[in-house]
């Protein structure tokens, strides 16, 4: 009887658990998954089609780097009960706090303009111009915030997060096709990489942009808000890692799909072919895949960019329109209607509708943006992260949720990576002939 006790003990805890953890789930998840945005589709396309499998190895270093940054936001987020921006302004003054807004709502406003360029893009595909797509994806952007309940946005997003998963059967077709060069190349490409041309400012240039999109200012405020308006506390922590870690592996799982599908279509393929986006990426697949494959593969992209700019729109702009929100004393959450909160939704909608309208200028720079927003945002980040370490290193302010000693090695040293970066990317710019 005592072991049979013992059993439904331990059965009813681990049941308890597996609850708590399910209702935690969602910030970490969405926050990352959304990561994988429009921007950032297109410069794993890109990735793929340039130089194979052989920038995988990136990922090893990303996928840690993704998690450490984005937990210390959970812990920030449960203890204080504030988001990123009020934090900074009660623990560093209203100087640097409107230096991390005006920093945040730049990078912001361009990466959202990224968002309704993928979007677009993928919806010309089926037929559907670019202004109906623009109006469209506002009014629904907005419908999905204006619940009342961030439990319903919640669910929404998270529903929307499921087809971030369509480029895994697309790359496996593409290694199926006579000129995939095998799995075996994509093992080569995780530990022994091959750059014939060297070290040149083209590379550079593409580490620092999926760097730059697989990190970036608005996860850190978006996730810290999110926390937040969950209600999430210290006795969330641990689950909270957990969706954090999990979010991470996934976002960092679906961007090698998308450089397997271009590598194994374009650089090994036809080699000739250098895409530019992922909306080229989508047309380019049919012809080199066998008919049915060659046609879902298409969809399958097209599907995956609108998603991805769909998430990453909804994400950013509710990020931007937190940090104001929180810093200028107005009611700022999901829970509050529009009658209770409307600065918060009028920021929402000024910061989609401006970055719509840039998308419709006729002749504007669409792909040049795309790519320039991801370095951009790479070149900012050691700002919002240095705040977020010192803020996680206040053993008032965190008490015994303070970062530990390696928790501060491994986040001073992608601090210092992201610099080191950052400085090499600006010498190539600088001294190109250095890097040919």
């Amino acid at each position: 009887m005592y072991w049979i006790s013992k059993s439904i003990h331990r059965f009813d805890r681990l049941n308890r658990r597996t609850a708590i953890l399910l209702a935690v789930l969602g910030p970490g998840i969405i926050t990352m998954i959304a990561d994988n945005d429009a921007g950032g589709i297109s410069t794993y396309a890109v990735t793929g089609s340039k130089y194979g499998f052989n920038l995988l190895w990136v990922f090893f270093i990303l996928i840690p780097m993704a998690y450490y940054i984005q937990e210390m936001t959970v812990r920030l987020g449960a203890v204080t009960k504030r988001g990123h921006a009020e934090a900074i302004f009660d623990g560093f003054g209203a100087f640097w706090g409107w230096f991390s807004i005006f920093d945040l709502a730049i990078v912001n406003w361009l990466t959202l303009i990224t968002e309704y360029i993928g979007m677009t893009a993928a919806m010309r595909m089926f037929g559907i111009p670019p202004i109906v797509t623009c109006l469209a994806v506002t009014g629904i952007l907005m419908a999905v915030v204006m619940t009342g309940r961030y439990w319903t946005f919640e669910k929404i997003t998270l529903a929307f997060c499921i087809f971030n998963l369509v480029y895994i059967p697309a790359a496996i077709w593409a290694m199926n096709t006579p000129s995939a060069p095998g799995w075996g190349a994509v093992a080569k490409g995780f530990c022994w990489p091959e750059f014939p041309k060297g070290l040149t400012g083209d590379l550079i240039f593409i580490i620092m942009a999926n760097i730059g999109t697989t990190i970036t200012p608005w996860q850190i405020f978006f996730q810290q808000s999110a926390v937040v308006d969950k209600g999430l506390d210290v006795h969330d922590v641990k689950f909270g890692k957990i969706d954090t870690f999990a979010g991470s592996f996934f976002t960092g799982l679906v961007a090698i799909f998308i450089i397997v599908a271009t590598g194994a279509a374009f650089y090994y393929h036809v080699p000739q072919i250098i895409v530019e986006d992922a909306s080229q990426t989508a047309k380019a697949l049919a012809p080199l895949l066998p008919a049915a494959q060659g046609h879902w593969a298409q969809i399958l992209f097209a599907i995956g960019l609108f998603d991805a700019g769909f998430l990453g729109a909804l994400c950013i702009s509710l990020s931007t329109s937190w940090a104001v929100g929180e810093v200028s004393g107005w009611a700022h959450s999901l829970n509050r209607s529009v009658k209770e909160a409307p600065w918060f939704y009028l920021v929402y909608l000024a910061t989609l509708a401006s970055a719509a309208a840039v998308v419709l200028i006729p002749g504007a720079p669409l792909i040049a943006i795309t790519m320039f927003v991801q370095v951009v945002a790479v070149t900012l980040l050691p700002a919002a992260l240095m705040f977020l370490i010192l803020l996680l290193n206040d053993r008032q302010l965190m008490g015994e949720h303070v970062n530990t000693r390696f928790q501060n090695i491994a986040n001073w040293t992608i601090v210092a990576f992201v610099i080191a970066m950052s400085t090499l990317f600006a010498v190539s710019v600088l001294f190109p002939k250095l890097f040919s």
